[in-house]
């Protein structure tokens, strides 16, 4: 059975993905002048990716604060996970506001006009560079500090 202070590293790749796909997505179909809100076929895409990425956010910084309780209940402390765990409170509430509100768009088929439709990708860039931040303190805490790893014998 797998320990909950590995469920954590085994959800992060969710909301990093989804992020990112959302923000390609987002940004290549306002480029070609594609509905990325309201209900189309992108528009209804592009939602989904967002309250994906939402949900996949609160559940992974959920599992990271068990996988950090039990770190500090083994003695380990750092500003790295300080750092990383502020991050990750910050960006699973970034992504959940962005979900609700990209969810609120498509169920009131709100489309975006052209000249605004590109701040929606560029927020969600934003969104993607938050999240990789985020996941470059988790990969110091794994790789560099081996948090919650167990070591091999060599």
């Amino acid at each position: 059975m797998l320990a909950a202070q590995h469920i954590h590293p085994v959800l992060v790749h969710f909301p990093i993905v989804f992020m990112i796909t959302l923000a390609v997505f987002d940004l290549i179909a306002g480029l070609r002048g594609a509905e990325i809100t309201g209900r189309t076929a992108s528009g209804n895409a592009s939602a989904g990716l967002a309250l994906l990425a939402g949900l996949a956010a609160i559940v992974t910084f959920y599992f990271g604060g068990i996988a950090l309780d039990i770190a500090e209940a083994g003695g380990f402390h750092s500003d790295i996970a300080e750092m990383h765990e502020g991050l990750g409170e910050f960006t699973a509430i970034a992504f959940a506001v962005w979900a609700a509100v990209r969810v609120v768009l498509w169920a009131r088929d709100v489309r975006i006009s052209k000249p605004l439709v590109l701040v929606v990708p560029l927020i969600e860039i934003a969104g993607a560079g938050l999240v990789i931040a985020t996941a470059y303190f988790g990969g110091q805490l794994v790789y560099d500090l081996g948090v919650n790893v167990a070591r091999m014998a060599g």
